[in-house]
């Protein structure tokens, strides 16, 4: 497969090249339209060989990202400019005209790289490993940027583009040979499994730092570059403007930028309003850059990591916008990155020596800092060896810093390619001993309890809830719903959207509307309230109230169009006396396609439904609906420091006789399935207890567990019946009907 990719490569270059070179329209002194002819027939060329290496690089082990370097650098001027210069002229003019066109594109796709970078940005993850994180970063970005910045002021006059802005040169050494790519880190822990494992999270959240380091000591190296010299002014306005930037950026921007991604997405028809919406605040804190002095390239990384923090930003969304970036910036950005630069001058010893020394001293400055970090941080030396292994990847952030200091004229020509090729030489040297390093890593039992927990967590229902909607009528069931809603949301602060049905419902007094408007505080008092975080923090609740005058299911399907995973319904008599829905329950589900769960308040919390405590009772029987359930249960439960019971109850068919052979078994299969349910409450941090009915119903086993502990609250993973109505089975409404305690039916 490898060999029909530098084939196809091959062929399809030559034949587009071809074209582009026999038609008059692709002259090199074309203008007007027959510029845009040369531009897109750039375009075309360069995204199919990056394509087509991409794949190739990729399976050899290698990142995308390199196949795409390199197919630049083959259609540049160190292979096809070398053996055909004058096809690879017409193919790729100098003039000014295309370059221009060319080099747009080249600058849009440094921001929206950026971008992405920033949005894969854990800071969370730098919190937990903070200690370790910290010292590995600043040492592996001390060592290389000062060996790079004394290998600047010792380089010889010929190969400075300005001697007398040799600082500047010798800075922008220093932040190419120090800084390290977190994407192409992230490729190869990841494809080892190890993104998870202590040392794994350590290398990412050691690359993150230092992209984060790097881009802020190059953006301040571009202010000064602004102003031709080193100034104090000048440092001072660049280190200044640039702290206020991030203190501002990660408090009030923070809330501006969750704020009008929900806003786009909420209030918009039009298709893919978000990421117009992110985009264009890429583009304005890139401008905020500019202003206060700096590169605009810090903008477009803070933003990514705002927007990566926005609560509502979807899976869906997330893909959309990296597959715009993925599929055309990347390839062509990292296409003229390889066109620009001149391998030919390999040619030239001196050239050659000082391109190894360039990796020499990138490598051993990396290897000794990352090494030195990890035993300041306390990590063993085959961990640490593994840590200084991963950090050695310059990838595509070392092209994008090389890529600016050419661009403002801190770098000439031959200084780029040569960066260009350590970038190359050390990115690809880096997969393979990283996965050397990483195999010789033991296994640590508490490292393989987190992972199986976590594993656990990942697979299960409520850790996949990103919004929640909860339909409210002022009733006690209302007030319970939005109680439940806004436990459920905590502590991750899941966004939650409370419709207030009293505006969409005619003949309402005043005190009946001011009533109803409880229901949002008593979500954001849940959500507020409950515990913290795995961090120990409290995170904000995040409620917003919707009101209309449109009727109760076209107000849910309006709402639940803009994205949501879970709707809660409180109605004053959901359920009736019968056991049936009311309804306006069925009017209110039926749009919404998702999983619903409908509350009914009784008992103590008919009379106090947002201050009452809670005793659960979850019914359990090895489906996956009813371990969804248990699922939602535990995490009220944490939330409210509730008390939770498991209540296994066998299918109708399958209840346990004396005068039947399969008790014994039905027994085993019970007690494994509750052991199960206790594992899950221990990951949820919640001392689950169980029970065991065997001598009644279904239906009657809940009602009398129910009674025998005081459970003042039912939670049920129920699956729902086929008909023109809304039913659950006999069981649900059995239950439904006699059950003096409130009750929460989760149709998963």
């Amino acid at each position: 497969m490898i060999g029909k990719c530098a084939a196809g490569f091959i062929a399809a270059s030559a034949a587009l090249a071809t074209i582009l070179s026999v038609s008059p329209a692709f002259a090199a002194e074309a203008g007007g339209d027959q510029a845009i002819a040369v531009f897109i027939g750039q375009i075309v060329l360069l995204l199919l060989a990056g394509r087509l290496l991409g794949e190739a690089a990729q399976r050899l082990g290698q990142p995308a990202v390199m196949g795409q370097l390199i197919a630049g650098i083959l259609l540049g001027p160190s292979v096809f400019g070398a053996l055909l210069p004058e096809l690879q002229h017409q193919v790729f003019p100098r003039n000014e005209v295309q370059q221009s066109m060319l080099a747009a594109v080249s600058q849009l796709g440094i921001l929206l790289l950026l971008l992405v970078a920033g949005m894969e940005t854990d800071l969370s993850l730098i919190n937990q490993v903070r200690r370790a994180a910290v010292s590995v970063s600043v040492a592996g970005i001390t060592v290389p940027f000062v060996c790079g910045v004394a290998l600047g002021q010792l380089l010889p006059e010929s190969l400075l583009p300005d001697p007398d802005r040799r600082l500047l040169t010798s800075l922008f050494l220093g932040v190419a040979l120090s800084i390290s790519s977190v994407k192409i880190v992230a490729v190869i822990v990841r494809e080892m499994n190890f993104m998870r494992r202590d040392v794994g999270q350590v290398i990412l959240a050691a690359a993150v730092i230092d992209d984060t380091i790097g881009w802020i000591i190059m953006a301040m190296i571009f202010g000064l570059a602004l102003h031709g010299a080193v100034e104090p002014a000048a440092l001072a306005q660049s280190v200044l403007g640039t702290l206020a930037f991030l203190a501002v950026s990660f408090t009030l921007g923070r809330r501006a930028v969750a704020a009008i991604i929900r806003w786009s997405n909420d209030s918009f028809v039009s298709e893919l309003p978000v990421i117009t919406a992110i985009i264009i605040v890429m583009g304005v804190m890139a401008l905020i850059t500019h202003a206060i002095g700096v590169h605009t390239v810090l903008g477009a990384f803070v933003a990514g990591i705002l927007v990566g923090q926005s609560p509502i930003l979807t899976r869906h969304i997330d893909a959309q916008l990296r597959g715009l970036i993925t599929a055309f910036f990347m390839p062509v950005f990292f296409g003229l990155a390889g066109l620009g630069a001149d391998l030919s001058i390999l040619k030239d010893p001196v050239l050659v020596a000082l391109g190894l020394g360039l990796v020499l001293i990138a490598s051993i400055g990396k290897f000794a800092g990352a090494l030195v970090g990890g035993t300041i941080g306390g990590l063993s030396l085959r961990e640490s060896l593994a840590l200084a292994c991963g950090m050695n990847a310059r990838g595509s952030t070392e092209v994008i810093v090389a890529t600016i200091g050419l661009s403002i004229g801190v770098l000439d020509r031959d200084l780029f390619s040569l960066i260009v090729a350590m970038a190359v030489i050390t990115t690809m040297a880096m997969p393979p001993t990283l996965r050397w390093a990483l195999a010789r890593l033991p296994l640590k039992p508490e490292e393989a309890a987190r992972l199986e927990r976590e594993a656990q967590e990942a697979r299960g229902f409520v850790p996949r809830l990103e919004r929640l909607l909860a339909v409210t009528d002022g009733s006690a069931s209302g007030k319970l719903a939005a109680r439940l809603t806004g436990l459920l949301s905590s502590p991750r602060g899941t966004p939650v959207t409370v419709i207030d049905l009293a505006s969409a419902q005619a003949g309402r007094s005043p005190p009946d509307r001011e009533r109803d408007a409880d229901a949002e505080q008593i979500a954001r008092d849940a959500a507020s309230g409950a515990a913290p975080d795995a961090d120990g923090a409290n995170v904000p609740a995040d409620v917003t109230a919707r009101r209309g005058s449109a009727m109760p299911a076209e107000l849910v399907a309006a709402e639940a169009a803009k994205g949501y995973d879970l709707l809660t319904v409180g109605v004053d008599g959901a359920i009736l006396k019968t056991g049936d829905f009311a309804k306006a329950v069925a009017e209110i589900a039926a749009p919404f396609e998702g999983p619903v769960a409908i509350v009914a308040a009784r008992g103590p919390h008919a009379q106090d439904p947002a201050g009452y405590h809670l005793n659960i009772l979850v019914p359990v029987n090895g489906t996956a609906y009813a371990g969804r359930a248990a699922e939602v249960a535990l995490a009220i439960a944490r939330a409210s420091d509730a008390t939770v019971t498991a209540l296994y109850v066998a299918p109708e068919a399958a209840t346990f006789s004396p005068r039947r052979w399969p008790r014994v078994r039905t027994r085993s299969e019970a007690d494994e399935i509750l052991k199960g349910i206790v594992a899950l409450g221990e990951q949820f941090g919640v001392a689950v207890r169980t029970a065991l009915r065997n001598d009644a119903s279904p239906a009657d086993a809940i009602l009398r567990q129910a009674r025998r502990g005081d459970h003042n609250l039912l939670i049920m993973g129920v699956s729902a019946r086929t008909g023109d109505r809304l039913s659950f089975g006999p069981i649900v409404s059995a239950v439904g009907a006699a059950s003096p305690r409130s009750i929460m039916l989760l149709s998963s």
